[in-house]
């Protein structure tokens, strides 16, 4: 790193680079084909604040196989959950197909004469897990930016988009269309990557108000692109995007309609008892819960097809009895 006249500045804004933002991953895909899963039995379901579900464990026994791997680092408080045994960290896991992970920001920094004091240029490397191409989006920020993400996806892919700004008044808070900001789908099947930030007048003409450019992927909804970040990219407040659990996650199991559990453990889909929920059972008087569904009836003196949404439960009209006395005439 080179230290002259513009020193103060360029460390002030040395440290994003340690910048985790969050990316979603499918992992339904490889549990399906594997047909021998074992019981879960006495283990751990819980790393730190992250709950591991079944086919993922954190020892031998305990995981479908080694693909589902977290290693659990207990030397962080609270601990921390790893894919397998790299520095990939997971937050968290849904039965859906999905899990979320944490990847770096790739940056590239100048001082104002355009001499580069900085340089980042991140990996991930994922075989076994792709990279949701409907749950992310690959970001690139700066007004002399060109950001670039490579790698491959069965074949070798290598796509990215451009951001320019002459004058940070013309930045819009929010927006993210290629002032400032600008965003690109990433390809499908995508298993690994590496980002890269170029710049054409080496951020000269933009520096007083942004001397550096940035690239990442990130998960859909998680970050909100800010003037600020123009001057000093940091991690973003990051909540759990609307929609997070939603998206194309692949092929994957599911347990059938009626049933509720973790499909990928042997009887783990367990019959939902549709009679003791309300908002489940649609029956208008009696409900009588059977594997996998239920059935609705009336109560005795009713009728109609029992259920809330039709015809309902009505009471039967009643029989009038005429009596007729029949007499012998003499």
């Amino acid at each position: 790193m080179c230290y002259g006249r513009n020193a103060q500045a360029t460390l002030a804004i040395g440290s994003w680079h340690k910048v985790l933002l969050p990316l979603i991953l499918l992992w339904a895909t490889k549990a399906v084909v594997v047909v021998n899963a074992l019981p879960l039995k006495d283990c751990d379901d819980q790393c730190g604040n992250v709950t591991i579900p079944y086919p993922f464990g954190t020892r031998e026994g305990c995981y479908m196989n080694e693909t589902f791997l977290i290693t659990c680092n207990r030397t962080y408080n609270p601990p921390l959950a790893f894919m397998g045994k790299s520095n990939i960290n997971v937050t968290e896991i849904w039965l859906s197909g999905e899990l979320r992970v944490y990847a770096k920001v790739a940056d590239k920094c100048y001082n104002q004469t355009g001499w580069r004091t900085y340089y980042h240029s991140p990996s991930l490397q994922l075989s076994n897990f792709p990279i949701s191409n409907t749950r992310n989006k690959f970001t690139g920020i700066g007004c002399d930016t060109r950001a670039l993400i490579w790698g491959s996806s069965g074949t070798t892919y290598t796509t990215g988009c451009i951001s320019l700004c002459a004058d940070k008044k013309d930045v819009v808070e929010g927006s993210c269309f290629g002032i400032g900001c600008c965003q690109t789908a990433i390809p499908k099947g995508v298993v690994d990557f590496n980002i890269s930030v170029y710049s054409y007048k080496n951020h000269t003409r933009v520096w007083d108000f942004n001397p550096c450019s940035y690239a990442f992927v990130v998960e859909e909804g998680a970050y909100n692109f800010s003037k600020r970040d123009l001057q000093r990219f940091q991690k973003p407040n990051y909540d759990d995007p609307a929609g997070a659990k939603l998206g194309n996650r692949g092929s994957k199991l599911h347990c059938s309609k009626g049933f509720e559990g973790n499909p990928y453990l042997p009887d783990g889909c367990q019959d939902i008892d549709e009679c003791q929920n309300a908002t489940l059972s649609l029956c208008a008087q009696k409900c009588t819960n059977y594997n996998g569904t239920y059935e609705c009836s009336c109560e005795p003196g009713y009728e109609g097809d029992a259920k809330s949404d039709g015809t309902g439960c009505r009471r039967k009209p009643s029989t009038l009895i005429v009596r007729v006395a029949l007499g012998e005439k003499h």
